[in-house]
């Protein structure tokens, strides 16, 4: 009988003390989130998504309408052709004044071999001259013609690229591989810049933010692997998780997280990644064990 009631007082003592055991920090699940926004103004043609999606970076998931654009760049790419085709002449110009310079320094050449032994004279050489002179001159003044028309060029040529840039920038691109949480648009609806379209999360590994005192900071390190566990029907479930960051600054303890002295006033914020399988939410609560 009395081997019995000590048994009994023991198994008791052993139960009450597990039931008394506190996690090491207190907190809940998080990931950053990032929400896509519109780029161009109009009507969306497609957005290919909705929540629970897994997208892939560099994905193409909707179009908002690009019509207008196309016609503004076709009008463009016709008045630079008709700018050209100005330019074109121009040179043609310059051309015959270049063959015509080019016969006339043959001349010239020719008729100063001639002066130095005395079978031409010197107004054939003065004339001669004169003629190469004008011919160069000619040609500067058609050039500075053709200035004009090449910044007119270039200035439509600056415009295409920005219509250009417009037409990709209407291509709705998802940035990052991860999960849609949230869509805030449909298509057929008309959208303009910075608007909302979706939220998007990777959490194939999620962050537990947790709160401890200074006198478990002791206890803990940068990649420390510690426990994690959630709420589960009958018990906790448990995860590995690593410490990824650790503050450097104390904060005040806020009022939904409690710490293993439940009356410290300063605390310090600690990260820990965590592997989801599927089960962790952004949200959750969670808690932390440092293995002994």
């Amino acid at each position: 009988m009395k081997t019995t009631l000590t048994l009994f007082i023991l198994i008791s003592l052993i139960s009450c003390s597990k039931n008394n055991e506190k996690a090491d920090g207190y907190g809940n699940f998080e990931a950053t989130e990032v929400t896509i926004s519109a780029e161009a103004n109009g009507k969306i043609d497609y957005l290919k998504l909705e929540e629970g999606d897994v997208l892939e970076p560099n994905m193409q998931v909707g179009l908002v309408d690009t019509t207008q654009l196309y016609f503004n760049k076709q009008q463009l790419i016709a008045s630079k052709s008709t700018v050209l085709s100005k330019s074109s002449n121009v040179l043609s110009q310059i051309n015959v004044l270049k063959e015509q310079l080019k016969t006339t320094l043959t001349e010239q050449k020719r008729i100063q071999n001639m002066f130095a032994e005395n079978a031409a004279t010197k107004r054939q050489v003065d004339e001669v001259i004169g003629k190469v002179n004008v011919l160069q001159e000619q040609i500067k003044s058609v050039g500075t013609q053709n200035a004009p028309i090449v910044n007119e060029v270039q200035s439509i040529d600056v415009q295409i690229e920005k219509i250009n840039d417009q037409i990709q920038k209407s291509k709705i691109i998802n940035p990052i591989k991860g999960t849609v949480l949230a869509k805030y648009a449909e298509p057929n609806e008309v959208t303009a810049f910075g608007k909302p379209l979706y939220k998007i999360a990777d959490i194939s590994e999620m962050t537990l933010r947790v709160y401890v005192s200074e006198t478990q900071l002791a206890k803990i390190k940068v990649g420390q692997t510690v426990t994690v566990k959630i709420d589960a029907e009958k018990e906790m479930k448990s995860y590995p998780g690593t410490i990824s960051w650790i503050a450097s600054t104390a904060e005040f303890t806020p009022k939904i997280i409690q710490t293993k002295e439940e009356r410290a006033n300063l605390v310090y914020a600690v990260k820990v990644k965590v592997k989801n399988e599927g089960s962790l939410k952004i949200g959750m609560p969670a808690e932390m064990w440092i293995a002994l």
